[in-house]
This record gives structure tokens, sequence and C-alpha cells, in this order.
């Protein structure tokens, strides 16, 4: 049975359990045109993606002024460098975060007082293992997992590797973001706008068959 690192001991920061303290779903804002129905939601935080580098200047101060904690994905934005350079612009912009694949900003936005998430794709076994390894390493606040759903593939051990986690990819209902907290998650991340409404108090039961996991194999 593979073995993982143990983040049990990682806590969620007290500024992102503030903001998905009611609605436990993580807006992701994609291109400009969401931008107006999350500054209406009730949802607090956001991960803002495909804005280029000169739009980040006027949206970012601008859902800081309304109250969200904002993360820029450094990945998907045209023109945004992959240094260090690009995370202290975002800094100085006012975003509370950045979120990437890659472990080197991970490392390097701690130090500069980003929140950071580091988004990981599980895809099979190997790539599960590589992934709680480059979580070890980097220590970010939060892990987005992706898709969605492979977290209910995944054994309690692995999940525990990768807390405090957003689920991501193919949340698209109510019960998807209830599954993701069932399972474990801090709050689910969707471009839905419809799931931005979605407060602690309106998520469906999960049913237990949901939650069990299939019989791990004798190797892995």
């Amino acid at each position: 049975m593979t073995s993982f690192p143990s983040r049990s001991s990682a806590a969620l920061d007290a500024r992102l359990a503030s903001a998905l303290a009611e609605v436990p779903v993580v807006a992701s804002v994609v291109g400009t045109q969401p931008l107006r129905q999350f500054l209406t939601a009730p949802a607090k935080a956001c991960i803002v993606a495909s804005l280029a580098v000169g739009q980040l200047p006027q949206v970012v101060p601008a859902l800081c002024r309304a109250g969200k904690t904002v993360f820029v994905n450094v990945d998907s934005s045209p023109g945004l460098a992959q240094d260090r350079g690009a995370l202290e612009f975002i800094k100085n912009l006012g975003a509370h975060g950045v979120v990437s694949t890659r472990l080197s900003l991970i490392e390097k936005g701690r130090p500069l007082g980003l929140l950071t998430m580091m988004k990981v794709f599980v895809t099979d076994r190997s790539n599960l293992r590589r992934s709680t390894d480059a979580v070890s390493r980097g220590a970010p606040d939060l892990v987005e997992i992706m898709p969605a759903p492979i977290a209910a593939r995944m054994s309690e051990q692995a999940l525990r590797a990768m807390s405090p986690s957003v689920a991501a990819g193919f949340v698209e209902t109510p019960s998807d973001v209830a599954l993701a907290l069932a399972l474990g998650s801090v709050a689910a991340a969707t471009s839905d706008p419809r799931l931005w409404h979605l407060r602690r108090n309106q998520l469906p039961p999960v049913p237990p068959a949901a939650l069990k996991r299939p019989a791990a194999p004798s190797q892995e």
C-alpha cells in the first residue's frame, strides 16, 4: 500500500475560514464577463483566470474593495511572467493569493505574504504520488484537486496529504458541492454562477453510498 506524506496538522488559514464560512464555494471567475455576477453574489472567495496582465490592475482592486478574497491564477494570465516579479506585482495589486501548478511559484508566494493554492491534476496513482510529494514540499495553504469526482476514488490518507483542499472540475450541482465537503474538502470551486449563491444551510444531504470508497488494491 502506498504511503503519503501527512498534512493532517495543516490548518486552514483564518482568512480563508472566514471567507468560506457562509458559502463554501470558491468562484472561478474566468475572464471579465462573470465579474458583475460575482460582485453581487454572496460567495466571498474567488480565483480570477484568463485575465491579461493589463486587466488585473482594474479587476483585482475592485474585487478587494467589494470584500472578496482574491486568488490570481498565475498560469492562465496572458502576459504575466512565471517568476517572483509576477508574484510581487499581484501582491501590490492587493490580491490575497495565487494559484499555480508550479511548485517554484508556490514556494515563492509564502515569503511574500501571499496565500498559495497549488492546483493538482490527479489522473492515475503514479501522478497522485507525485502530487502529494509536491504538496508536501510546497506546503500551500490550499490544494485545488482536479477533477473533483476523483476525490471519491482517493484513500483517506491521500486526501489528508492534500488537505486543506478545494475540489474543482465537474462541480455542477449543489450535490457536487455537498459531496466534496463530505469527502473532506473545505470548499468546491466552480465557474457556475448559480452555485456562488449556495449557502451551507442549503446543502443537500449526501447519501452514505456516495461516501463508500472502492476497495484498495493489494499494491499501488
